[in-house]
């Protein structure tokens, strides 16, 4: 068991911003957190706290009004070797793409390419990357499919002869295709019923088991995150509110914005308890307030919250374990901090 282990990402201070009409949308502020081989790390938050352009700032797929003003995204390749993936050219960033690491994007389930068949869209980013002839690449297709639950015998199909759960089970397969040991899923189970949004978590947990994945999940859902993360990420108004392992967020969260967040979550230990609601509405990215983005919709607000803006205060450190990359069922320890930006916590 290694005693002082490697993030296979760390983020430090990444900030992004979105450039339109002469004004610039402050989208990500100071983003920083770590992914550990085997972890799965959850990104959660309300729509527009910035949790899928983070994804899009690391895989370097931003429209074109956004750029990138300050950070470092340091990626562990296999070998051992660190880069700055912010350092890399676009021919550079290319090879990480796919081969390190790959992105099951949001509304994937009807992303597929309506007109080419399942298995000649799983096996194109195959082709391109890999030096495998035609043979070798189809026998990868079909174990890809036989791992994700579809029989080969569909590959030949189109995707409007697949059900809504086998869609989102081949683009799984398809961001699996080149073997990478990150994989990004912005919010894999959206559109999805109950049932088939369970055998896709259940999917992506025996898929990170079998293979060492690390994975970074997307999701307004706090009772997926809680069933599958071991750290998770909290975000409001493009910053990190809360960060740590799973159960010291959830047992004892620190930043106001989490403790709202789990009280408006439905709770089977509180049968019959009122779930809470935040009032207001997230800030407005180009029009920031100059203190805590949150102290205009924080109950506890004090006069230090309108003045300045917090910093990530430790509160706690333990250790976690996950799953060596490509080398499943060999256990890797690492250490998380319990972290969270508020000035009640400062004492002020």
């Amino acid at each position: 068991m290694a005693s002082e282990p490697i993030p296979l990402l760390s983020v430090r201070g990444l900030s992004t911003d979105f450039i339109g009409g002469g004004n610039a949308a402050h989208a990500l502020e100071d983003v920083s957190f770590e992914v550990y081989p085997g972890q799965t790390l959850g990104l959660v938050g309300e729509s527009g706290c910035g949790k899928t352009t983070t994804l899009m700032s690391i895989m370097r797929l931003l429209p074109s009004s956004g750029r990138i003003t300050s950070g470092e995204l340091l990626f562990t390749e296999r070998d051992g070797r660190v880069s700055d993936l912010l350092a890399l050219s676009e021919t550079e960033m290319r090879r990480y793409r796919w081969r390190e690491m790959a992105i099951i994007f949001q509304g994937a389930m009807n992303a597929l390419n309506p007109v080419m068949r399942v298995g000649d869209q799983i096996c194109e980013p195959i082709c391109h990357h890999e030096a495998l002839d035609k043979k070798a690449a189809e026998a990868r297709v079909d174990r890809l499919l036989d791992l994700v639950g579809i029989a080969k015998s569909r590959k030949n199909q189109y995707p409007h002869q697949y059900s809504g759960g086998m869609r989102q089970r081949a683009m799984i397969a398809m961001a699996l295709a080149c073997e990478p040991g990150l994989l990004f899923a912005d919010e894999p189970t959206t559109a999805l019923d109950v049932m088939i949004q369970a055998q896709v978590l259940e999917l992506l947990k025996s898929i990170q088991q079998e293979l060492g994945l690390a994975i970074v999940l997307v999701t307004h859902d706090l009772g997926v995150v809680a069933e599958v993360c071991q750290d998770v990420v909290v975000m409001y108004g493009g910053k990190v509110a809360e960060y740590g392992p799973i159960d010291a967020v959830y047992n004892h969260p620190q930043h106001p914005y989490t403790q709202l967040l789990l009280q408006a979550f439905p709770d089977l230990n509180r049968p019959g308890e009122t779930l809470a609601s935040i009032p207001g509405s997230p800030p407005r990215l180009e029009a920031l307030p100059p203190g805590c983005r949150f102290e205009p919709r924080c109950p506890f607000s004090l006069q230090v919250c309108k003045e300045r803006d917090p910093a990530l205060r430790k509160i706690t450190s333990e250790s976690g374990i996950g799953i060596e990359s490509g080398k499943p069922g060999r256990p890797v320890l690492f250490e998380t901090t319990h972290l969270a930006a508020c000035h009640r916590i400062e004492g002020d």
